[in-house]
């Protein structure tokens, strides 16, 4: 095996093999490039301003919801150890998987409606990701300063306001991360218990290990992996492309328009450049600059590009300065750009088949979520014979099967139930009929049913529990079992 090697052609000590040819000599063939560090620039403009509007409107989402109170209880709390999970007014139980499985039906599809209809939006302005690697650049400027600051401080020698500079950017970063990783643990642990034990340093081991895993999550790829999370580990950059077509909305580069590029004085006219073959690009560079991907839009559609649009922000601002017309690069289809058509041709193309089938199953699946959630029953009813007692003979004749009915109550007030058999002529329950819930608790109650001598052949029947919720607003639910008659 050939190790790295220094070599005129190769100064970054790639790892190389040389090849034989015919005539004896060898070709430097690299295998690996490292990754060069990406340093983006700073960018003012419409989008940014959505982009960190986003950036507001999730974080406090995200790191607010966990302080509601409701009910005396936190608003939103997925208390794993009870088995129960409280979003404001709702409380599920594990039988209720099949609402996470429609959510995350209904986000798949929302995914690839957009991405249809206008690409990586939900990459560019909403993705964890993106919005942490924001918060943290946001840092990073704060202390460094903007990228020829930043450049100039990593490649200059180790000293005093470097160690510190870097040293407070660091310390934010991992503050940012850790209070991230907090109010995570917040949503499975009552956050107020869990701001507690931390200020006491009376965390349990499982909380510590998911504050800190998560705190070092948040660290480790919005402080250093960054573009590499998107380009290399989010799956969605690599089947993107099944998703989009001609007509699909994306960040693109008019070369029509831009080429040929090249510099020129401000005071030179279009006519003065055209005459030259110039095109409108000035070939300033600030659209890679500013790339958090580090790409250069002006090469056409790539799988590194999030939508973002820092690169219209910053072409946008320099057609300003030399007066000329907006929307070198812009969000526009192929089409609309092959084709030249207006904005409301594109927008009119949006209605196409595709997109026509990922609303109406989304639209589809919407609906059959709400209706059911409105239509949800406030509690649950599970039936379990019980193992430990079999079908036996008692009194004169009679024949004696025991169950186990779970009552789960899915208010946030306490109910009053009552219990009846049916399906089998003649049984009844001969053990207490009635059963108290408290609030969002659930509880076993021990059932006996007989059924009369010789009504019932031997071997298994039929037999259906009625749990009815007494009260201004009753309910009843049904659920199925058997009953045995011994041989």
């Amino acid at each position: 095996m050939t190790l790295p090697t220094k070599h005129p052609e190769n100064p970054e000590g790639r790892k190389v093999i040389p090849i034989a040819v015919a005539d004896d000599s060898s070709t430097v063939v690299s295998l690996y490039r490292s990754e060069r560090s990406i340093y983006a620039r700073h960018v003012s403009g419409w989008f940014n301003q959505w982009r960190w509007a986003m950036v507001w409107a999730t974080q406090l989402v995200f790191y607010g919801i966990p302080w509601l109170s409701l009910n005396d209880r936190q608003a939103m709390l997925f208390d794993l150890g009870a088995r129960r999970f409280y979003i404001f007014n709702l409380v599920l139980y594990p039988q209720d998987l099949i609402y996470l499985t429609g959510l995350l039906v209904i986000c798949a599809l929302s995914l690839f409606l957009f991405t249809a209809v206008a690409g990586r939006l939900w990459c560019g302005y909403a993705c964890p990701q993106t919005v942490y690697t924001e918060i943290f650049m946001w840092i990073e400027r704060k202390i460094e300063g903007d990228r020829v600051a930043r450049m100039r401080l990593d490649q200059g020698p180790l000293n005093a306001g470097k160690l510190a500079r870097k040293s407070a950017k660091h310390a934010a970063w991992i503050a940012v991360g850790l209070w991230t990783g907090f109010t995570f643990v917040g949503y499975f642990t009552p956050i107020r218990e869990l701001a507690t034990a931390v200020l006491h340093f009376s965390l349990g081991p499982w909380e510590w290990f998911w504050v800190l895993f998560y705190g070092f999550a948040t660290y480790g790829n919005a402080g250093f992996m960054r573009e590499q999370v998107c380009k290399y580990m989010c799956p969605y950059a690599r089947f993107q492309s099944a998703m989009f077509d001609r007509d699909t909305l994306i960040v693109t580069y008019d070369e029509a328009r831009g080429e040929a590029r090249g510099s020129r004085p401000r005071s030179e006219t279009p006519a003065q450049y055209h005459a030259k073959g110039l095109g409108d690009c000035i070939d300033c560079g600030l659209c890679v600059q500013v790339c958090p991907t580090g790409i250069d839009i002006r090469e056409g559609l790539q799988y590194e590009c999030i939508s973002c649009s820092a690169c219209i922000d910053a072409c946008d601002g320099v057609m300003d300065k030399m007066h000329y017309p907006r929307g070198l690069i812009r969000n526009s289809t192929q089409n609309g750009i092959t084709q030249k058509l207006t904005r409301s041709a594109m927008f009119r193309r949006v209605l196409r088949p595709r997109v026509l089938i990922y609303t109406a199953v989304l639209g589809a699946v919407s609906i059959a979520m709400l209706a059911s959630l409105l239509l949800r029953a406030s509690f649950k009813v599970d039936v379990v014979r019980d193992r430990g007692s079999i079908a036996r003979m008692v009194g004169q004749g009679e024949i004696e099967n025991v169950y186990r009915l779970q009552i789960m109550n899915a208010t946030e007030h306490g109910q009053q139930y009552s219990i009846r058999v049916a399906g089998i002529e003649g049984a009844q329950i001969v053990s207490d009929a009635t059963a108290t819930v408290d609030a969002a608790e659930s509880r076993w109650v021990p059932v006996r049913v007989r059924t009369p001598p010789g009504v019932l052949t031997p071997g298994s029947h039929p037999i259906q529990f009625l749990v009815s919720k007494q009260g201004v607003s009753p309910e009843q639910l049904t659920e199925k079992s058997v009953f045995l008659v011994p041989r």
